[in-house]
């Protein structure tokens, strides 16, 4: 009798996913397969350039919309589909947002983090009726903030439509961090798409993920296009996001079809001195359909408005990874307490009416110096199914008190954490001077071997999470950093897991941020 693959799971597609989250943990013992040594002279290219063809420069003021922080997630009038727009919502999400200067080097900032600020998502933009832009694919071009042409529709359309979709150039990752760079190009996915949900409700506009087949993105992309990526560095398609300026809950499917082509894709490294195939099999062994979205609205508790709080543009615009933490000050339990909230799929925030999956990612908090808060090991699971299977999985002697009488928070051991932070975080300081340390710790097997694509999605949910954890934090004048590096199996060992039902894809740190004076700030688009 025939079996069914899936049920296998040592069986490709599921056994390749399985092999290489194995082979790229960090452990005391060893790291992960990585470069030997690395040039920082020859980084590849941050920025991809397409040659040849139409160029289309967006309008380059700030976003300046007085909407405060705590009412973004409100329902508000959606605003048209035009370049101002589109521009703006671009600038809040994608965009560089600064520039830093120190002994002769210059780097840029951008709306969202990435690991080792390498930045592997590229942008599409496809547009419809988009008043001031002809219909048609573009790729963004985010160091002048503009538009290059790829390629025209061969299907009319009657109505306006924005998308934007993302790919991954893989090899800005894998140049600094080898094997284990695939994990790092998916959490920056999520970190992307829960910066796209902010940005688009400030307009009005609904973040919607469009369900397609990947082979489906690829070919809307154009990124399936060999002969124009012959001799440069090939780009992963990733996931295509419909902005929907209305009520409807139905997802807008853009165009698949196009014509008239042109471009030609700039290089980025013309000296690759290392590679690593397995990054190529696990992506191909990764592709799947997206995960089964929620038809149904959850109920939303209403934003609470706050005295003397910012801006949303400014959040957006001033978002930063800390470098370092002060190690004393105390958050306030209030901060805390929306920081959590953030994360559960209940929160008001945007991002969780965009991905309206079940909840397969939990944090487990180190605290360190939170107001009213013991020290100690604490959890909140995001949902009744991971409460159950972690309570069954974790040690047996951790407490489960409820920590909180809003939240779904306990704590599991109360003691100081700071040197258990640090030593799980390979040995960085910054995850032990925080207020508190996040490890995400995702459901592995079941959706694993329901569908190898859920490896990419857990880390888009990781993402995700830390995305929303590290704005409202932002918003209260704290700050968040992603923690990559991280050795897996002691983590689980802390926490008494001693199958792969459950493993740790993420870490993250929230404190009060230590700025470098050194540094000149310089502005994203002068």
């Amino acid at each position: 009798m025939n079996k069914d693959p899936h049920k296998d799971s040592n069986t490709a597609p599921t056994g390749t996913v399985r092999a290489y989250h194995q082979r790229t943990k960090h452990q005391f013992e060893r790291y992960a397969e990585g470069p030997g040594s690395l040039d920082w002279d020859a980084q590849p290219d941050p920025f991809r350039t397409w040659a040849g063809t139409r160029w289309y420069g967006l309008p380059r003021q700030t976003p300046a919309r007085q909407i405060a922080w705590s009412a973004l997630a409100a329902q508000r009038a959606p605003e048209p589909f035009d370049t101002d727009n589109l521009s703006a919502c671009l600038r809040l999400c994608v965009a560089i947002t600064a520039w830093k200067e120190y002994a002769g080097n210059r780097w840029a900032l951008r709306a969202h983090p990435s690991s080792g600020n390498l930045h592997p998502t590229e942008t599409w933009v496809i547009a419809y009726w988009v008043d001031g832009l002809a219909d048609g694919l573009y790729h963004y071009q985010c160091r002048d903030h503009s538009l290059e042409w790829r390629a025209s529709s061969v299907t009319a359309s009657n109505q306006p439509g924005l998308w934007l979709g993302f790919s991954s150039i893989t090899w800005r990752e894998a140049w600094k961090y080898g094997e284990r760079a695939f994990r790092y190009c998916q959490l920056d996915m999520g970190h992307v798409l829960a910066a796209v949900a902010h940005a688009a409700a400030l307009f009005g506009w609904q973040a919607r993920l469009v369900s397609l087949p990947p082979e489906a993105v690829a070919h809307c992309l154009g990124t399936d296009r060999a002969e124009d990526y012959a001799g440069v560095e090939a780009e992963e398609a990733d996931v295509i996001v419909a902005l929907h300026a209305g009520e409807s809950r139905d997802v807008l499917f853009p165009p698949l079809n196009w014509d008239e082509w042109s471009g030609v894709p700039s290089l980025l490294d013309p000296r690759p001195l290392y590679q690593w195939p397995v990054i190529d099999e696990v992506a191909a062994a990764s592709r799947g359909p997206l995960p089964v979205f929620h038809q149904t609205e959850v109920d939303r508790p209403a934003p609470e408005a706050r005295a003397d709080e910012l801006a949303a543009t400014r959040v957006l615009l001033q978002r930063r990874s800390a470098q370092a933490f002060d190690g004393g000050s105390i958050l306030p339990a209030p901060v805390f307490r929306r920081i959590l909230a953030s994360l559960l799929p209940t929160g008001a925030g945007p991002v969780w009416r965009m991905w309206q999956a079940t909840p397969r990612v939990h944090p487990v908090l180190l605290a360190h110096r939170v107001e009213g808060l013991p020290a100690g090991l604490y959890i909140l699971p995001r949902s009744e199914s991971g409460l159950t299977g972690l309570g069954a999985a974790l040690r047996q002697e951790f407490e489960w008190a409820s920590a909180d009488a809003e939240l779904p928070l306990y704590r599991l051991i109360s003691a100081r954490a700071e040197r258990t932070a640090r030593n799980l975080s390979c040995h960085q300081d910054i995850a032990a001077m925080s207020a508190f340390t996040l490890m995400f710790i995702a459901e592995f097997d079941a959706p694993i071997d329901a569908d190898p694509a859920a490896y990419r999605h857990l880390h888009w949910e990781a993402g995700m999470l830390g995305h929303c954890a590290t704005l409202e934090a932002e918003a209260a004048g704290w700050r968040g950093t992603g923690i990559g590096c991280f050795f897996d199996d002691a983590v689980h060992e802390v926490l008494g897991l001693t199958d792969t039902r459950w493993q740790v894809i993420y870490h993250y740190a929230i404190g009060m941020p230590v700025d470098d004076a050194r540094l000149l700030t310089l502005p994203a688009y002068a």
